[in-house]
């Protein structure tokens, strides 16, 4: 377009428009142009103004265009021809309309009026922008998009040209949010339409009051609009800002509330998106304010947009230039309750950032000239105080608070006194608030101040500061820890914590101010916790002394922690312990209603436990709870005894007891008891004074009768009363004072004064408590106590039947004494009892009761029930009582209370420690006797010094206490030796076995004290030993062998070593010093032994031996010393010559490295010397046993050096000492020094065997010697290696003896395992064969042994150590030579030729071994054996050169054992694997192995199994297959004998399966590299595979010959494709069989991949001119077995392959073999539909293929051959079936491309349907008897074809003409049922609904769709409910399909709908409903309002 023609563009007027013109197709909102064209102009008025009417039913301000718009003068006016005036009124007056029309858009009446307006005055071209305007909030409808296509958008000049591409889209898609977005902040012209439209809209509503909700809709769309613009566009620049600024101005000022919603939402956008300048933020800001202090009608909303306007601008801003808006905000009436609203979900910290500072400022600051207005500084202050009150101050603003108003404060220097008096008194009550909430902040900014002031102003003013906390006091400064009282109280010092509790105590007793009552309770509560008892203690001292407001609100807060479900949920017992536990507290003594009891006994009663509890169920209501003297609230429980349920068990676990015991009481009676007891307090002290004496007395009384009525059971009570005092347990938790315990001792004195003598007699009788705890009473320290329990006891004293009687009548003598001291019981018992026991009392008679008394007394204290309290104090009262009889009558005791303090039940009271501490005193000297006649009471005692309990830590462990009653007058007195020998033994155990100090400090205290014979302690040291007498050499030996099996053996014990070094040694400290030691030299032999001992080899060091040593040197010094003070002889009788061994004591100084040791016993030589001096002139004994048993043990480097030393020069010396002899004496002799390292070994500390054994070596040759040592290392392993361990042993050997080897040379490494392995070949077979040739005596030892028979004795070892011996050696050498020193050693080819030698020697050996006990039990041994050997080859062959090691396998194969062989060819293999570059040479040396391994393939060597042969071929074959594999390439001709060898075995039948398999894989091999070579030998080799594989059974049991042949067929297919064209029928006939077989053996996978391959072959090498006749042949003998599958795979990916000119050249032969194929329903399977849908499948496929290679021109006389052929009338019409299916399959594949050539098929389609239909033909189709499921099938494959067709038309295939002839045939198969109703649903739903569905888009006529749409409509009137169901599905398709195009055709289909829905079929009609539902989803319109 030229730019004249834009110029005339512009200057073009609406009225010019064209189309204005015309009526062939007229503009219109509601219809479509060419109806609307057809409509005159009095429809469009009537229209509007229905639509009109409507509107103003809804909104009254449209009356107004009643007369302008829609008025009767508008249907005549044309504005074209009006003046420019007219037009601007009427634009004006549109403008208004539809500007308060847009809130309305979306509704009905309002589309009829813009249709009037568009058709009458032609808005969419007059006034585009007020009209977009009006729909633009609704851009997401439909509606939206049909105003867009009213107007004229083409023109790129056009403002809205963006929306052009709404018009293009046919369905009428809406206009994206996102692109809407994204113009809006790209053009800001429509940014500022969008925000101009909102301010025109609230104009045009400008009249009405209130918040305009209809223009919500118009704010949403603004505020969704602006805010994502904001938020997508990249950077918000200046001129954005410009922009909006005004608006969001106007925005923050408008009355409206949604309006100002949005421009807050706007603001806060703009916020986030960009840093504004201060000025800005100051305008905002204040705008904000402002709108919040004039109608704060959003205060959330407005406060949040003011934070976020904080927060994300720069901190100066608003900290220095908003003090003007801080006045606004305070104006804000509801500004606290609002953030306080907020904070709880979000920050306000921003906010309170700025408002905080300046309202800090404001409440400090003050003038004193305006004190006539307070009222600015009160609303301050009570703003403050609101703020402080109700929002958290987070964020470090509590620190900020507290600061600013100290600086401010600090500031006010200038003020006179008044006005600070006047400035505190305003103050004082915000500070003290702030303290309260923010003490920590208040409490940092103090403390941080204190240092920093420094003038006495400021002092002075600080300190009238801090007079303004509540709890200034908290900040003063302690003297003594030079900090503040709040730190001093956390201080980490406990002294310094208790320091600050006792200054507060003070604090609180003095009545001092500064603190609060919070401040005191945190306080004390946090101090409750502390972790040091010191410092709890003193507060609850400080809470003794607090007030009762303060203690009631801890225990308070204590019953409601008690009272948490969570604590007792689950805890039975628990729950239980706290109701008895709160049960006293419900107990009032206070009449006063506001009293703290009755307040704390209200809380208790209310609590959830106790008000559900059943003993106080109820009282927490009515009028329980009051003062209990003045109502009954007692008798509650008073008289509930019987029926509470937890009474009564708590009765009857207390009835039949002697004692009521709280310590043996479970839980719930101990509360029952203690609420006695309490009950029983508060009941004797009120009647015992006051006016209310009565009430006390009466309460009493009904006490006694109900709960104590029984006379017993009240003096139980009143017994556990007298002496609860003493029980250091307080199960009860109740305290009985010496008050209570006297008054409670004279209401018994007067109950049993009142009791008749039956009673009294039962009471005062053993069976009764009241005596004993009379008794009790007596040794009270308070003299009250023992004067009241005289007088009580005097009333029993008439009672002459108590066995009591004799000691209460001596007592009540006296009385003054008893009641002045409580000592004097004790003493009058003792004196009692002695008379008793020696006679010098009254009479024999007198004394006898005495006795009986007292044995009653230990009898009471006997009773398990009795109280440990009790029994303490009386056997305290009987401590001077002593005796056997005494400790009989406890032993009992004794015994109870060691079974509580054992270890698995340690639960000792400490009453019952102090008890048990007593009995155990009674062991003294005079009940000795008894511990040795009763073997128990010794026991007991036994197990006393065994009990370590210390239960507490004042009281001593029991071990301790029985430990001190072995006095020496106690061990005297026991006489027996065995008792002593007993108690002895038990010491020294518990000397070893305990880790107390006290408890060895305590033994040894004992032991000295105590006069001990040398025998016991010798019997103590060891066991008796049998005396020693010369032996000979032979017999040293025996016996050690001997040791050395019984070590072996594990059952065996060592008849030395049962005591323990530790033991030994503690024995020895304590000899060290014991000075009363009787028959010393009893000792002596004892001593000698464990110095023996000590020397040993054999025993197991435990501690320290040399320590050991010198303590035994030292006791033997003080043996020598006690028998001998003066140094001379001393008789034998004394002390045996023989039983002194000084050889030992020598042996002692040779072996220890210790001075101290030489020291000990160069003194006791010296010392025996005198007393024996021949002993000391003989010894000498042999340096190695020295080294072997000592030395070599040690692990520091002075042992270290002595051993090198002496390695260094005894071995040299040794060796050089047998030069004269001959060399095999030599070599013995080493042998055996290495024997003696070999067996110290063990012993010798790991890190030091190494270097030990390496210096050894390297002096004797380790080429000559090291293989001996490792034998002999081996031996030791093999021999003495325990079971448990076994694995971890041997690892961790192995690796030493490895470690060995590699500090040598490799050379001698080497040379050593020759040895070894000739060694192990001079080996016997087994220790039979041994014995023949090795024949000694066992009892000489031959002088001349030699070193073979002194390593591995065949004597002394059993044939299983040989085996294991031998397996050892082998495996070692194995691991040896997988060391990494070995690699690289090519130098040493000579070498490692010898021992590859040896080895082969050995494996030879072996092998025979294997044969030879093959069916032996020793067979699984030598076959492993030889495993390990080949192992060793292994490692020797990765070790070998390359042709030595090809020279070596030849050799190998040659050799007449199969086993050899198979090795030697599975190293080759091995090699071939692995190898990747050869050299030439090699290359031909290996190929020489050919012939050996040829000849191994073709016969067998010597009589063999057959089975090895077989294997032995196969692994040939598989050596031959590596061979050329790696060669074959480049010597082809080489392998040409291989390929016949392999073509022999399989063409030979007798051959085993597993060669032949093996043989198949090396031809596969041989063929691929041969290639044309392998030629000659097909003939011979295909027939034999074809035929192996026909046989059906041998091919089916042997999975690994079938994959070998598939394989075989499958590489020869690959290599020779061109020469097996003869072969290659019979090879499809097989790969078609075989592949059926896979896919039924689903076991064999491999087989399936492999034919898989193959048929990739075979199509895509053999040519087509071969493949493609033997296909046919083929397909002609498998039809009848129909397994074409395979076949026509082969056919389909050979057609893949095939090229353009190749598929043109066969086509015809495709063709012709397509159409036979095609053929196979009609010719072979009439009858099996599935068989011949399955078929048919693969060659519909396999057609389809060449189908997409096929060109237009070349398809199309194949489909209209093909569409020929089945139209054939001499042949059966199953053919229409194949070709309608193959159709339907092609249309799926070419999509649109079918439709070119399916205009053929419509005629046949439309006769088809109506053939096939039941309703218009009753003739069978098909003449067959399935008649029926083909006519079915047929009409599924033609649905389904037309279906593909319509779906893919682009070409307009559904003419008028072909709709003509489908539309009914297809309509009318909705009342098809064929095949039945099932049949019928599916066909209907899944092909002729989605068909027809398609069709109809097809068509895209709107004449045809409502023919189409009536036809289906009639069948809804069908008299089947199927068929009118079915047309309802129909009819919901089109609806889908068509959509909005769907409304033309919705006025006729109403009816019938309607009808329908009073259909007589319930599912017809709930599917009306359905579909109605979904039209009107699909539609957006409702349908309901029709019907």
């Amino acid at each position: 377009m030229t730019s004249l023609a834009h110029q005339l563009k512009r200057l073009a007027l609406p009225q010019n428009d064209p189309n204005l013109l015309t009526r062939r197709e007229v503009v219109s909102l509601l219809f479509d142009p060419k109806d609307a064209s057809r409509m005159d102009r009095s429809t469009f008025f009537a229209l509007g103004c229905t639509g009109l009417e409507e509107l103003m039913g809804i909104e009254p301000a449209f009356s107004e265009f009643q007369e302008t718009l829609f008025s009767q003068a508008s249907v005549g006016m044309e504005r074209s021809v009006q003046s420019k005036e007219v037009n601007k009124k009427l634009d004006a007056g549109i403008s208004l309309f539809l500007t308060r029309l847009s809130p309305y858009f979306l509704l009905k009446p309002a589309q009829k009026c813009i249709e009037w307006l568009v058709h009458r005055f032609h808005i969419h071209l007059y006034n585009v922008d007020t009209l977009l305007a009006c729909a633009l909030p609704y851009h997401e409808t439909k509606v939206f998009v049909r105003v867009i296509q009213l107007f004229k958008l083409k023109d790129p000049t056009n403002r809205w040209n963006w929306l052009e591409g709404l018009q293009v889209i046919k369905p009428g898609v809406p206009l994206a949010r996102g692109t809407l977005i994204t113009h809006c902040y790209k053009d800001l012209g429509f940014m500022d339409f969008i925000c101009t439209l909102v301010t025109k809209s609230i104009k045009g509503y400008s009249g009405h009051s209130g918040n305009c909700a209809q223009l919500r809709v118009i704010f949403s769309f603004y505020a969704s609009t602006i805010v994502p613009a904001l938020d997508a566009v990249e950077k918000v620049s200046d001129t954005i800002i410009s922009k909006l600024l005004p608006y969001v101005q106007k925005g923050l000022k408008s009355s409206l509330t949604d309006y100002k919603a949005a421009t807050y939402m706007i603001v806060c956008q703009l916020a986030v998106k960009v840093v504004m300048e201060a000025q800005l933020v100051d305008i905002l800001a204040l705008q904000i304010s402002k709108s919040l202090c004039k109608e704060p009608v959003l205060p959330k909303e407005g406060l949040g947009c003011l934070i976020i306007l904080l927060q994300n601008q720069k901190e100066e801003f608003y900290f220095l230039k908003l003090f003007h808006h801080f006045e606004c905000l305070c104006a804000v009436t509801s500004l606290v309750p609002s953030l306080h609203a907020m904070a709880a979900v979000h920050d306000i910290s921003p906010l309170l950032r700025y408002l905080l500072p300046h309202l800090v400022h404001a409440v400090v600051t003050t003038d004193e000239m305006e004190t006539e207005e307070p009222s600015e500084s009160t609303r301050h202050g009570n703003l403050f105080e609101s703020v402080l009150q109700g929002l958290p101050l987070s964020g470090g603003l509590d620190n900020t608070v507290a600061k600013m108003l100290l600086e401010e404060y600090l500031s006010q220097s200038r003020l006179s006194a008044e006005g600070v008096t006047s400035l505190n008194q305003r103050l004082l009550p915000l500070v003290r608030l702030f303290e309260s909430k923010y003490p920590g902040a208040l409490y940092m900014v103090l403390e941080g101040h204190v240092g920093d002031i420094s003038s006495a102003e400021d002092k002075n003013l600080f300190h009238q500061f801090i007079s303004l906390s509540m709890s200034s006091g908290k900040y003063q400064i302690l003297g003594d820890s030079d900090t503040s009282l709040v730190l001093s109280l956390k201080h980490p010092l406990p002294s310094v914590r208790h320091m600050a509790v006792e200054h507060l105590m003070g604090i609180v007793t003095s009545g001092q101010g500064g603190f609060d009552q919070a401040f005191l309770k945190e306080a004390l509560l946090e101090r409750m916790k502390d972790d040091v008892p010191e410092v709890v203690a003193a507060t609850l001292k400080a809470l003794e002394v607090t007030g009762w407001n303060m203690r009631l609100s801890m225990l308070k807060e204590a019953v409601r922690v008690l009272d948490e479900p969570r604590l007792l949920e689950g805890n039975s017992d628990l729950k239980t312990c706290v109701v008895w536990g709160l049960l006293p507290f419900l107990v009032v003594t206070s009449a006063l209603p506001d009293s703290p009891d009755l307040q704390l006994a209200t809380c208790v009663a209310q609590s959830t436990i106790i008000s559900q509890h059943n003993l106080t169920q109820g009282w927490a209501h009515g009028k329980c709870i009051r003062k209990w003297c003045h109502n009954k609230c007692l008798l509650f429980f008073f008289k509930r005894k019987e029926a509470d349920g937890l009474l009564a068990s708590c009765l009857c676990c207390l009835s039949g007891e002697t004692w009521w015991n709280p310590e043996k009481l479970d839980t719930n009676t101990c509360c029952y008891l203690r609420l006695l007891c309490r009950l029983f307090d508060v009941l004797i002290t009120g009647a015992g004074q006051g006016h209310m004496a009565a009430s006390f007395k009466a309460l009493m009384k009904l006490l006694f009768q109900v709960h104590l009525s029984d006379p017993l059971e009240l003096f139980k009570f009143l017994s556990l009363v007298w002496g609860y005092g003493s029980n250091l347990g307080d199960q009860l938790d109740c305290k009985v004072n010496a008050i209570l315990q006297t008054q409670a001792l004279y209401v018994g004195r007067a109950i049993l004064s009142a009791q008749p003598g039956k009673t009294l007699t039962l009471l005062a009788s053993g069976s009764s408590p009241v005596v004993l705890s009379l008794l009790a009473c007596l040794s009270s320290p308070v003299r009250e106590v023992r004067r009241a329990a005289t007088a009580t006891l005097q009333t029993l004293a008439q009672v002459d039947s108590s066995p009591f009687h004799p000691i209460i009548d001596r007592l009540l003598k006296t009385t003054e004494e008893l009641t002045t001291g409580p000592t004097h019981l004790s003493q009058a018992l003792g004196k009692l009892y002695e008379e008793a026991v020696t006679g010098t009392g009254k009479g024999k008679a007198w004394d006898k009761k005495l006795l009986v008394g007292l044995e009653e007394l230990l009898l009471g204290v006997q009773v398990a029930n009795c109280p440990a309290y009790t029994a303490k104090t009386i056997l305290r009262a009987l401590g001077e009582v002593n005796g056997e009889s005494v400790l009989s009558v406890l032993m009992p005791v004794l015994e109870r209370l060691l079974e509580q303090s054992g270890p698995e039940n340690s639960t000792v009271l400490k009453d019952e420690a102090l008890l048990m501490q007593l009995v155990l005193g009674k062991y003294n000297e005079q009940a000795a006797p008894l511990v040795v006649k009763d073997q128990d009471c010794l026991e007991l005692f036994i197990k006393a010094l065994g009990t370590v309990s210390k239960p507490y830590p004042d009281i001593p462990c029991f071990q301790i206490i029985a430990l001190e009653q072995i006095t020496k007058a106690f061990y005297s007195a026991l006489g027996d030796e065995k008792v002593q020998q007993r108690l002895l033994g038990v010491m020294f155990d518990l000397l070893v076995e305990s880790r107390s100090p006290a408890c060895a400090q305590t033994i040894s205290s004992v032991f000295k004290g105590i006069a001990v014979d040398g025998e016991l302690v010798a019997n103590e040291l060891a066991p008796a030993e049998k005396p020693k007498v010369t032996v000979s050499v032979q017999q040293t030996r025996r016996s050690k062998m001997l040791q050395r099996k019984a070590q072996d053996t594990p059952q065996a014990v060592p008849k030395e070593g049962a005591v323990s070094w530790q033991r030994v040694t503690l024995i020895l400290e304590l000899l060290q010093h014991k000075k009363k030691l009787k028959r010393p030299q009893t000792l002596v032999p004892a001593l000698f032994s464990l110095l023996s001992r000590c020397l040993e080899t054999s025993t197991v060091e435990r501690g320290n031996l040399e320590y050991t040593k010198q303590l035994i040197l030292g006791c033997l010094l003080n043996v020598c010393q006690k028998l001998s003070p003066d140094g001379g002889p001393v008789s034998k009788d004394v002390l045996d010559e023989d039983k002194f061994n000084v050889e030992v004591v020598v042996q002692c100084v040779r072996m220890s490295d210790m001075p101290q040791t030489h020291h000990h016993a160069l003194l006791l030589l010296g010392s025996v010397a005198g007393i024996f001096p021949e002993k000391v002139l003989h010894n000498i004994m042999p340096i190695f046993t020295f080294m072997g048993a000592n030395i070599m043990r040690l692990d520091d480097t002075y042992s270290f050096q002595v051993i090198n030393k002496t390695v260094r020069t005894v071995i040299p010396a040794l060796i050089k000492s047998g030069d004269g002899e001959s060399t095999a004496h030599m070599e013995a002799v080493v042998t055996r020094i290495l024997h003696v390292f070999a067996d110290a070994l063990p012993h010798v500390p790991e890190h030091r065997r190494l270097p030990i054994l390496s210096q050894l070596m390297s002096t004797l040759g380790p080429a000559r010697f090291l293989w001996v040592l490792l034998l002999l290392m081996f031996k030791q392993h093999a021999t003495q290696t325990n079971a448990t361990d076994k694995d971890a042993a041997l690892e961790r050997d192995v690796e030493f003896w490895i470690s060995v080897c590699c500090e040598f040379e490799v050379e001698e490494q080497l040379v050593s395992l020759i040895k070894i392995l000739k060694y192990l070949m001079a080996l016997p077979q087994d220790k039979e064969d041994g014995e023949k040739l090795n024949k000694p005596a066992m009892h000489l030892v031959s002088e001349k042994e030699t070193a073979e028979e002194l390593i591995f004795n065949m004597e002394a070892h059993s044939s299983k150590e040989l085996r294991h011996f031998k397996f050892l050696s082998v495996s070692f050498m194995a691991q040896l030579l997988a060391a990494g020193s070995f690699v690289g050693m090519d130098s040493l080819q000579k070498l490692q030729q010898s021992l590859l030698e040896e080895i082969l020697c050995y494996i030879h050996t072996v092998a025979r071994c294997v044969e030879e006990n093959t069916d032996k039990p020793t067979g699984k041994f030598w076959r492993a054996l030889l495993n390990k050997a080949y192992d060793v080859l292994d490692k020797v062959n990765a070790l070998l050169p390359t042709d030595t090691f090809i020279t070596v396998m030849r050799g190998l194969m040659g050799n007449q054992l199969p086993s050899v062989r198979r090795k030697a060819m599975e190293l080759l293999n091995n090699k071939l694997q692995q190898k990747t570059q050869w050299q030439e040479e090699q290359v031909t040396v290996l190929l020489d192995l050919k012939g050996d391994l040829l000849a191994i393939v073709g016969r067998g060597h010597g009589k063999v199994m057959e089975e090895e042969q077989a294997i032995n071929r196969q692994t040939a074959l598989y050596s031959l297959k590596l061979l050329c594999r790696s060669f074959g390439s480049d010597h082809k001709e080489a392998f040409v004998p291989v390929l016949n060898q392999a073509v022999e075995i399989v063409v030979s039948p007798e051959e085993e399966k597993n060669v032949m398999g093996s043989a198949l894989l090396c031809i596969a091999e041989v063929a691929s590299t041969l290639k044309a070579l392998a030629i000659p030998q097909l003939p011979r080799l295909m027939p034999a595979v074809l035929q192996s594989l026909t046989e059906r059974k041998e091919v089916l049991s042997n999975e690994i010959y079938m994959l070998s042949a598939v394989t075989a067929l499958q590489r020869v297919t690959e290599t020779l494709p061109h020469f097996i064209s003869p072969y290659l029928q019979d090879t499809l006939l097989q790969v078609a069989r075989l592949t059926r077989v896979a896919e039924k053996a689903t076991a064999a996978p491999q087989l399936a991949m492999r034919l898989a391959s193959l048929r990739t072959t075979v199509a895509t090498k053999v040519p087509t001119r071969v493949l493609l006749p033997t296909l046919t042949k083929c397909y002609s003998k498998m039809v009848n077995s129909k397994q074409l599958g395979p076949l026509m795979s082969i056919l389909k990916e050979h057609i893949g392959h095939m090229e353009k000119d190749q598929l043109t050249s066969h086509q015809s032969e495709l063709t012709y073999f397509f159409l036979i194929a095609l053929d196979f329903r009609a010719q072979h399977c009439q009858g099996d539909l599935e068989k011949a849908k399955e078929i048919e499948g693969y060659v519909i496929d396999c057609l389809l293929a060449m189908v997409m290679k096929l060109s237009e021109v070349s398809f199309r006389p194949l489909f209209f051959k093909l569409f020929d052929w089945c139209k054939t009338e001499s042949v059966a019409k199953d053919r229409l079936l194949t070709f309608y299916r193959l159709s339907d399959s092609i249309a799926d594949r070419l999509k649109g491309l079918f439709v070119l050539f399916a205009g053929h098929l419509v005629k046949p389609f439309s006769d088809l349907l109506r053939q096939t239909n039941v309703t218009k033909t009753d003739e069978a189709f098909f003449d067959t008897e399935d008649n029926i499921e083909k006519r079915c099938l047929l009409l599924e494959y033609i649905l389904d074809c037309l279906h593909k067709i319509c779906l893919y038309d682009t070409q307009r295939f559904v003419s008028k003409e072909r709709a003509d002839s489908l539309m009914t045939p297809l309509v009318d198969q909705l009342e098809n049922t064929l095949g039945g109703e099932e049949v019928y649903q599916t066909r209907v739903t899944k092909h002729l609904v989605p068909c027809v569905g398609q069709f109809c888009v097809a068509v895209g006529d709107d004449t045809l769709w409502k023919t189409l749409n009536y036809q289906i409509l009639l069948k809804t009137r069908h008299s089947s409910s199927k068929v009118r169901f079915s047309a309802l599905l129909m009819l919901l398709e089109l609806a889908s399909k068509l959509r909005e195009n769907y409304m033309v055709l919705l006025p006729e289909t109403i009816p019938f709908l309607a009808e329908l829905m009073e259909d007589e079929c319930e599912e017809v009609e709930h599917q009306v409903q359905k579909v109605i539902h979904e039209m009107e989803t699909i539609l957006g319109e409702p349908l309901q309002s029709y019907f």
